[in-house]
């Protein structure tokens, strides 16, 4: 349980109040099955997702007013004949992304309990989990055939949430020769999502396969679905069309250069918590794609070293892998040693291996910043896009994206460019470096923009007076 949310969970469900202003006098009753998902969201103390299931049965049920207190939850949860304990571990599959497992389990208690009915948010998850990660494994092995077929049939892995779903379709179709498909998909995607980081990105990635023509009635779209976002489609719109033909963009001239920013890759994670893997008997040393899942020996005394920060310790206790357990754990080790490429090869073999869904989606976030490391930025996000990180994980290797992508559009003279990453960075974070603001402040004036690079300059200059920001006020009032 979540300590900030102890106090709630002993008081009752109070986090259902806070959601509804004022409830009717005659509340519908739901059932058991419907509101079990709540119960075990509040038991858990996961209070963004109590309050999502809140305003999803109040969506379905206007009329149900939540229970007043966690007792009266349990009282109405009750099954009569039900799974009990057994439908708990099913929710604890569904958390660590093991869909195989959860809809086996799930089979098994529907047959064992024919007069149960489980929570309709349990079968969604399972459906979405299986749909995306047999998506995500036919992209990986280019099987687009497979990718397309599962979009078809579970459309609702192409939501706004998931659009890198969206765009790895697009590619598949794309690969097939299906370039209508592809561009069909991208226009939902710009008729449907607003986000105006998507919809620039969208029209970059459609700018690929679509003609002129096509690319215009895109942008058209665009501009009618979301009229908030008329000057950044035009703006994308006007850059991606002056570069077709082997034509160049009039660029503004470069009226001032900022200073070299602090290229970002964070400081080396710690290695995440592995998924329990039982040590079998020793094998002999092979070569990593031929080791087996588990059976080194060491591997303990290993993670005892990494939990305590002890790298060198790590990597000497792991020369030569016996198990691709261990390779994993020295993958981590090997990162936090500055040794990134040797963590991309060993996280390669990890994020494949039957490990479980924890150990491989660790090992896949591990190579994407491995890629980061070495400034492969597109690699990294190839990744990215394919792996269902954790909400933590997917913020970590986005931000570091971001942060090089917008660095690298102003080396290339591309400030519109790099302004539109770098407010799409801050927007991620709530909050942007220093270097990068300034960096942003030079690409405004560069692009022409030297009112609003002057008020950049003299906010970060009314926050801290350095060179750098009376350099940038200079350049911008001149």
């Amino acid at each position: 349980m979540l300590p900030s949310l102890k106090p709630l969970l002993l008081s009752g469900v109070a986090l259902a109040a806070s959601l509804i202003a004022a409830a009717p006098v005659a509340a519908a009753e739901l059932s058991a099955a419907e509101l079990r998902a709540l119960r075990y969201y509040v038991e858990q103390g996961d209070r963004r997702s109590a309050e999502a299931e809140i305003r999803r049965l109040r969506g379905l049920h206007p009329d149900w007013t939540p229970p007043v207190n966690l007792e009266a939850l349990r009282s109405m949860t009750e099954a009569k004949a039900g799974p009990g304990e057994e439908e708990n571990r099913v929710w604890k599959l569904i958390e660590v992304g093991n869909w195989t497992a959860a809809s086996g389990r799930l089979a098994h208690l529907r047959a064992t309990y024919p007069d149960w009915e489980p929570p309709a948010e349990m079968v969604r998850l399972i459906a979405m989990g299986e749909a995306q990660s047999k998506f995500d494994a036919a992209v990986t092995s280019g099987d687009a055939a497979t990718a397309i077929q599962v979009a078809r049939t579970s459309p609702a892995i192409l939501r706004c949430d998931r659009v890198n779903n969206a765009w790895q379709l697009a590619t598949m179709q794309k690969k097939v020769g299906d370039t209508q498909g592809a561009l069909t998909t991208y226009r939902g995607v710009l008729g449907s999502c607003g986000d105006g980081s998507i919809v620039v990105a969208t029209l970059e990635k459609a700018n690929e396969v679509a003609t002129d023509g096509q690319l215009a009635a895109l942008a058209d779209a665009a501009r009618q679905s979301h009229p908030g976002l008329r000057a950044s489609v035009e703006a994308v719109e006007t850059r991606l069309m002056a570069g077709r033909g082997g034509a160049t963009t009039s660029a503004q001239p470069r009226t001032a250069a900022a200073p070299a920013p602090q290229t970002q890759v964070q400081s080396q994670p710690q290695a995440p918590t592995p998924a329990p893997v039982a040590v079998a008997t020793p094998a002999r040393a092979v070569a990593p794609s031929n080791l087996p899942a588990t059976g080194d020996g060491r591997v303990s005394a290993v993670r005892a070293a990494a939990r305590a920060g002890n790298w060198t310790g790590c990597l000497a206790g792991s020369t030569n892998p016996r198990s691709v357990d261990l390779l994993y754990e020295r993958a981590w080790c090997a990162m936090n040693r500055d040794r990134s490429l040797e963590a991309l090869a060993a996280f390669r073999v990890a994020s494949t291996a039957p490990l479980g869904a924890v150990v491989q989606r660790d090992a896949r976030f591990g190579m994407a910043l491995a890629f980061l490391e070495n400034q492969m930025t597109e690699d990294a996000a190839r990744i990215a896009s394919v792996t269902n990180l954790t909400e933590k994980q997917r913020i970590e290797v986005e931000t570091i994206i971001l942060d090089q992508r917008g660095v690298r559009a102003y080396q290339k003279d591309d400030y519109r460019g790099a302004i539109n990453y770098l407010n799409a960075l801050e927007k991620l974070n709530g909050s942007i470096r220093r270097d990068l603001a300034i960096l942003r402040a030079y690409a405004y004036l560069n692009a022409g923009e030297r009112t609003v690079a002057r008020d950049e300059f003299q906010r970060l200059h009314d926050q801290l007076a350095t060179n750098e920001t009376r350099k940038g006020l200079n350049a911008a009032m001149r």
